[in-house]
């Protein structure tokens, strides 16, 4: 039961966070294309990650394929990195605090999530399921 809150909490606030910040990416698309060439990266690639973020979230979210969430997750994985990696790297270390965030809350979604959905992962680990004796 508790890795099933925990799923579904963690997800929840990944989803959240990536949503937030596709709809920054939207809102406010000319001040994050400056941003992104501070971190030296083109601007050209603000609608893709827009786009990548908003199809992330809904594949992990729906899980209509496990191969497609699993992806996603990995998807997720190498954006966090890079992010924080970039902000770092140019020495706003603060500014990574969302993508560390991120990585706290994509792990533990990963981890726990065939304690949630019925067909697991195979890449995940094994739920654990708890039967009482009656």
């Amino acid at each position: 039961m508790t890795g099933n809150h925990l799923y579904w909490t963690s997800t929840a606030l990944l989803s959240a966070l990536y949503l937030a910040s596709a709809t920054l990416y939207i809102a406010k698309g000319d001040q994050i294309r400056k941003v992104i060439a501070g971190l030296g990266y083109p601007g050209y690639l603000v609608p893709v990650l827009t786009t990548v973020k908003l199809l992330a979230v809904a594949a992990v979210l729906s899980r209509a394929n496990v191969a497609l969430s699993d992806l996603a997750y990995a998807g997720i994985l190498y954006h966090l990195l890079l992010s924080g990696a970039a902000h770092v790297g140019v020495r706003k270390s603060s500014a990574a605090v969302p993508a560390a965030v991120g990585l706290v809350l994509l792990v533990a979604s990963f981890m726990t999530q065939n304690a949630a959905r019925e067909v697991p992962s195979p890449y995940a680990p094994a739920a654990t399921h708890q039967t009482t004796l009656t």
